[in-house]
């Protein structure tokens, strides 16, 4: 190796050098050019996945972004007292969090003020092994008319389905849309075996046609073949005109609790 300057053989220790420099500089490089790639499949990835390619596409976002967002601001002082009614009631947790499956398989944590007791699921467990019948029913529908777990002012919270309103920072947030399938886990999502593929088109709804079609008192088959009628037929009208049927169907729902 000789020197740039003098054109002379280079030092041992100058040479040595000098071969570090280089490696380090191509280390570098490599290092720039594979965060580069990766972040260009990244981006790409987001893209060909992007919130807007869910059922409905930009259209209905935009609608999602507007009516969540007012409804948050128009609901606010309603959602602070509820909260502060738990907090006295109930203690804390005030917003509780599942795991629900979303658009393309994608899992998000749907969030509702609390309604039940802390200790739910042993709650749940006891009860149904002491009572066949509430198994059968649990079995069935994933729900139960008579639920251990559920206090008082929970009740009250379901009947009226305040419970849901934190869902509107779902929607804000793209998790969820304001119309849709009914959000579910991905053990119920092993049920709808092959009709699973229409409920992955869509974000999960605040509401839909199984709110306004009964509910609790719809079969299991039923509620899926709600969810993949929805997702075949979808238009922006369709939504439009299952929220404004939604408030009469809660008040039913309210009534006959």
């Amino acid at each position: 190796m000789t020197d740039l300057i003098t054109g002379g053989p280079l030092h041992p220790e100058a040479a040595g050098r000098a071969n570090l420099r280089r490696r380090a500089e191509s280390s570098r490089a490599s290092y720039l050019f594979d965060a580069l790639r990766n972040l260009s499949d990244r981006v790409e990835r987001a893209l060909s996945h992007s919130p807007e390619a869910a059922l409905g596409g930009a259209a209905k976002r935009a609608m999602d972004i507007g009516i969540s967002a007012i409804a948050l601001f128009l609901l606010s002082p309603i959602m602070i007292s509820v909260a502060i009614l738990i907090r006295i009631k109930m203690g804390n947790p005030v917003i509780f969090s599942h795991w629900r499956i979303g658009y393309d398989g994608r899992p998000f944590r749907c969030l509702k003020f609390r309604t039940m007791v802390c200790d739910g699921d042993a709650v749940l467990r006891r009860h149904l092994s002491e009572n066949p019948a509430a198994f059968l029913e649990w079995q069935e529908t994933q729900k139960l008319k008579n639920d251990p777990r559920v206090t008082a002012l929970g009740n009250l919270l379901r009947r009226t389905s305040i419970d849901e309103l934190p869902q509107l920072l779902n929607v804000l947030r793209g998790d969820m849309s304001c119309v849709g399938p009914r959000p579910v886990h991905a053990t119920e999502l092993a049920r709808y075996g092959r009709q699973s593929r229409h409920y992955l088109r869509a974000r999960p709804g605040l509401t839909g046609q199984w709110q306004v079609s009964g509910r609790s008192s719809t079969s299991y088959n039923s509620r899926i073949a709600m969810d993949t009628l929805y997702v075949r037929n979808w238009s922006l009208a369709h939504d439009i005109a299952l929220m404004f049927k939604t408030i009469p169907a809660v008040l039913r729902t309210s009534e006959t609790s």
